[in-house]
Parts: structure tokens; C-alpha cells; sequence
């Protein structure tokens, strides 16, 4: 398992005027637990365009309604859990390495529409960012505590 490379990804932090983060449950699990959008870069992808596809492509935000705040400066990173490594992906990574952007949304509720081409998400809210590690599964737990304090100066007050 440790031979196996990371996979490229990209994820957006997309917080609202009240500095809410974006958090939805994904349809493939039962699970209780919620994440912020992200997904794989197609080859060559620039990590940017690729955070914005994959938010509208998750969410049915379009790149206009989406303001860039910050880039964490390093990628980050998260293992699968061994029983997952060889279902995920088609077995061909043991986790992800992922660029991180924060966004400010700048449209409304009605503008997310989780009834996409390819659905992904189930259901969706917006979340204290102190929440969110006790909201994604356990194997994301260090992921998220991270990207919470990379970000922390831009969860301020509202806007």
C-alpha cells in the first residue's frame, strides 16, 4: 500500500457572508459525515481550474459565483484507511495529496443545485468551521484540523 502514489486533487473551503463553510453528504455512504467539495485533477489540469470544476460540477456553483480569498501554501495530504485502499480509485492510490483554495461565495442558496450531471452530494448546509472536524469521517479528521488552521484568518467575523 505505501508503494502506491497519491492522487492529484484539488478542494475548495467556500465559506457565505456569515463565514459559514460549505459542507454536503455524499450519496454513495450512509455515513453521518460531511465534506467540503473537492476531487481529482484530469491530467495537466492547473489546480485552480480544476477546484472550480469540480465545486460546480458537485454543486452547480458556477466559477462567477465563486471569489478566491487564498491558496494553502503546500498541498496537503490524507491516507485511505488500508480496507479502502483497494476500493477506492480503482486501487491505484493510497490517498490524495490535494491543493486547498477559501472562497468566498457571492451568490445565494438557490444557487446550489446538488441535481448535477453526475450527482455526488445528497443533502447540504453550511457549518461553523470549528465544526467540521467533528463532522468528516475519521480517516479526514488531521485534513481538515489542518485546512481549519491554514484558513483560520479568513473565518473571521461576518462579512
Amino acid at each position: 500500500m505505501t508503494d502506491l502514489p497519491y492522487r492529484p486533487a484539488a478542494a475548495i473551503m467556500l465559506l457565505n457572508a456569515e463565514n459559514k463553510v460549505f459542507v454536503a453528504q455524499r450519496i454513495d455512504t450512509k455515513l453521518e459525515a460531511w465534506q467540503m467539495p473537492q476531487g481529482g485533477l484530469d491530467p495537466g489540469e492547473d489546480p485552480l481550474t480544476g477546484a472550480l470544476r469540480e465545486l460546480e460540477e458537485e454543486t452547480g456553483i458556477p466559477p462567477r459565483l465563486v471569489e478566491i480569498i487564498a491558496k494553502a501554501p503546500q498541498e496537503l495530504l490524507y491516507d485511505l484507511p488500508p480496507e479502502m485502499v483497494g476500493r477506492m480509485w480503482g486501487g491505484k492510490y493510497r490517498g490524495q495529496t490535494q491543493h486547498w483554495y477559501v472562497a468566498r461565495f457571492l451568490g445565494t442558496d438557490a444557487d446550489v443545485n446538488l441535481e448535477t450531471e453526475h450527482p455526488e452530494f445528497r443533502v447540504w448546509k453550511w457549518a461553523d468551521a470549528n465544526d467540521l472536524v467533528d463532522m468528516i469521517v475519521p480517516f479526514k479528521k488531521r485534513l481538515y484540523a489542518e485546512v481549519v488552521e491554514i484558513f483560520r484568518e479568513h473565518l473571521g467575523a461576518p462579512r
